[in-house]
């Protein structure tokens, strides 16, 4: 029997779509070498002729419902399984159960703000069905079952932390759904051995909707970086210096490295990639560009399994039946049954038989297609509603996960203040530790989390105050961050209650402070200049630009291990003088304007006070006598360069996590079952370790 892929005549349809199209007696107007010419480009770029897209019917009944090999299909399948088995203990957080949900105290960022993670062991069971239901889909056991079980575990998890999101994470949950609807298991799976199906053909659309995904993910990254953030080359600095970039770097140098290559390469890539993936003329020098940008990901970030992921997905592009190609000799290459119909047969009979249950199922297939397309509409739509969405907008549109804006927006966050007011007695002020109740900072970026992690924090006060004697409390953040190089500011207002403060998903928040785009032109000329200037004083020097709002005051402590530390003034008018805090100083304070400057004494709080109608801003220039004695040591010491490709340390701490995510799963088994003590590590000592 031989492997086919061309359309395969379905006698279910009650048009044959096969038959020859007689162009004069339907008087079309273009001649036949026109149509010949449009019929081979889409051949070549879609697989389809023009006719299958004459109607909806025809689009549903001959194109997306058309029988194809699903050899390749299955192997997509079983590689995404594959990974999904390593992801799961590594970077959704396996290894660590313990860590991650065993503290009660930790706070959570859910997009359901009444969302609440299940106990640890509880947790322990979810981690370990969705291991499970990952093993499933690479095995094709039990296919729709094993999907099912990590499609829901995994959005679960996924939905309980909005400081975990990415765009890979959002895209594997995408991913587990898709294939939840497809027939990836019936071929080369366990329940096709199980029970082999009449054929090892799917749906032309299970095909179609993977390719979509991925085109997606790649084109709408590349739309996102056709902005001036990204095309200046201020989003992924100093990249250059990394080791994959080292024969660009021997050619072009660091700074054209950082902005041909990283940047505009980069946006080029994404926004073209698929297009030629698709032509097949161009495919396999496609497909070794990708290849080599994913390999080198791999090697630029810590992203898990995303660059194996979207290579295993490659294949999807090339024959339906390239997987058939690679088995030995002798191995039945079969994709038909003898029971399917043969090109030639005479479906006259069937086609006087149809009854009402053929129409439903064509019915049924049309309506399935309209899901489908409303999931690609949904898809296209969603990086581009945050007009819908504004609670969640900052300086940024929406969160971080869904809008495929990858590596657009590098932050740089330099100090956290939390303030903890009592109501009934304002003299009592307590600052609280910014990662006391979390791990990452993700929050202090985004209004909404800031909401979550200032309730948290009441609510872990109010259970370690007295039942009786529970304080009324103001929280309030006073956060400095920057975005792509510019200056250090605030993103919330220091002044608002964030307990009190309103926050809605649709509308603006108006306690979000914005970002200073009269200042950020100076990127290119002044910070520049000044960095230049800074760093030759000495390898130990360093500089700081602060830019800030009237009326703010900046308070700022000045370290016992920095000297010749000294403010200088850009743009406005600031008032510098001691802190509140400092008690016993009575140095008086001093207006400083654009271009004045004075020295700072080191080991005291001083404050910064923006006056006037326009914003500030200014320098702090230092010397880290630290990093001086550090240097010194350093140069006595013999340096470890790190290696180039550390595949068995990263495979050690693979089979680390594996070992402990096996542990977690277990001992979650045995209290659930038995009420076994399950044994939990604390933060502090797997941090000193």
């Amino acid at each position: 029997m031989t492997i086919s892929e061309e359309p395969t005549h379905d006698c279910s349809d009650e048009t044959s779509y096969n038959k020859p199209v007689n162009i004069t007696e339907q008087n079309v107007t273009p001649t036949p070498s026109v149509l010949s010419r449009v019929n081979s480009f889409l051949r070549n770029t879609t697989g389809h002729d023009v006719h299958c897209f004459a109607s909806f019917d025809a689009f549903v009944q001959r194109c997306m419902y058309r029988p194809v090999d699903g050899a390749a299909l299955a192997v997509a399948r079983a590689l995404f399984g594959l990974a999904m088995l390593i992801d799961i203990p590594e970077e959704r957080g396996g290894g660590d159960l313990d860590l991650r949900w065993g503290e009660p105290r930790d706070c959570r960022f859910p997009l359901i703000h009444s969302m609440e993670p299940l106990p640890l062991p509880r947790m322990g069971i979810i981690y370990g069905l969705m291991w499970t239901g990952a093993a499933g889909i690479m095995l094709g056991y039990r296919f729709r079952l094993s999907t099912a079980l990590f499609t829901a575990t995994y959005w679960y998890v996924f939905l309980l932390d909005k400081s975990a999101w990415n765009n890979h994470s959002y895209l594997y949950g995408l991913l587990g759904t898709i294939f939840l609807f497809t027939d990836a298991h019936r071929c080369w799976s366990i329940d096709a051995w199980r029970k082999p199906p009449p054929d090892q053909t799917v749906p032309f659309w299970n095909y179609f909707i993977l390719k979509f995904q991925f085109f997606v993910l790649y084109f709408v990254a590349g739309l996102k970086k056709l902005c001036r953030e990204w095309l200046s080359g201020y989003a992924m600095t100093n990249l250059s210096y990394h080791w994959v970039f080292f024969p660009f770097r021997a050619v072009l140098g660091a700074k054209l490295t950082d902005l041909l290559i990283v940047h505009w390469f980069g946006c080029l890539f994404d926004t073209t990639v698929v297009f030629f993936l698709i032509y097949g003329s161009t495919r396999r020098l496609a497909t070794l560009f990708a290849s080599a940008f994913h390999l080198m990901n791999s090697r630029l970030f810590y992203i898990g399994m995303f660059p194996w992921v979207c290579l295993s997905q490659l294949p999807l592009y090339y024959s339906f039946s390239w997987p058939r190609k690679l088995l030995p000799r002798g191995v039945s290459k079969t994709v038909l049954n003898n029971e399917h119909i043969q090109e030639g047969d005479d479906c006259s009979l069937e086609v006087k038989e149809r009854n009402k249950s053929s129409r439903n199922r064509r019915r049924r297939r049309k309506w399935s297609m309209c899901a489908m397309l409303a999931y690609c509409l949904l898809q296209l739509f969603l990086p581009y509603s945050h007009f819908l969405t504004q609670g969640y907008n900052n300086w940024t549109n929406g969160l971080y996960g869904y809008s495929w804006d990858m590596m657009v927006h590098a932050w740089d966050t330099i100090m956290i203040g939390i303030r903890v007011v009592d109501r009934e007695n304002p003299d009592r002020v307590h600052y609280v530790e910014p990662f006391a109740f979390t791990e990452n900072d993700r929050w202090t970026k985004h209004a909404d989390m800031a909401v979550q992690f200032a309730r948290c924090i009441e609510r872990n006060i109010h259970r370690e105050a007295p039942a009786l004697h529970r304080p009324n409390v103001t929280i309030y953040f006073d956060i400095w961050c920057s975005m792509n190089g510019r200056f250090q500011q605030r993103i919330f207002d220091p002044n608002v209650d964030i307990l009190k403060a309103p926050w809605s998903p649709v509308e603006p928040v108006q306690w979000v402070l914005p970002l200073l785009h009269q200042f950020s032109g100076l990127r290119d000329t002044l910070i520049r200049r000044k960095t230049d200037e800074v760093l030759g004083w000495s390898n130990h020097s360093d500089v700081l630009f602060i830019a800030d709002f009237p009326g703010l005051t900046l308070r700022n402590y000045v370290g016992e291990d920095l000297y010749n530390v000294s403010l200088t003034v850009l743009q406005g008018t600031v008032r510098y003088g001691a802190s509140s805090d400092e008690v016993g100083t009575k140095r008086p304070s001093v207006l400083l304007q654009t271009g004045q400057s004075t020295s700072l004494p080191a080991g005291i709080f001083h404050a910064v006070e923006t006056i006037g109608p326009e914003p500030s801003c200014y320098m702090y220039t230092y010397v880290n006598r630290t990093k001086e004695l550090e240097a010194t040591r350093n140069d006595e010491e013999v340096k470890q360069q790190p290696a180039m490709l550390p595949l068995g340390e990263e495979f050690l701490h693979r089979w680390e996590n594996f070992v402990r995510f096996g542990q977690h799963v277990g001992n979650s088994l045995l209290y659930e079952l038995y009420g076994v003590p399950m044994p939990r590590r604390l933060k502090e000592l797997v941090a000193d370790d």
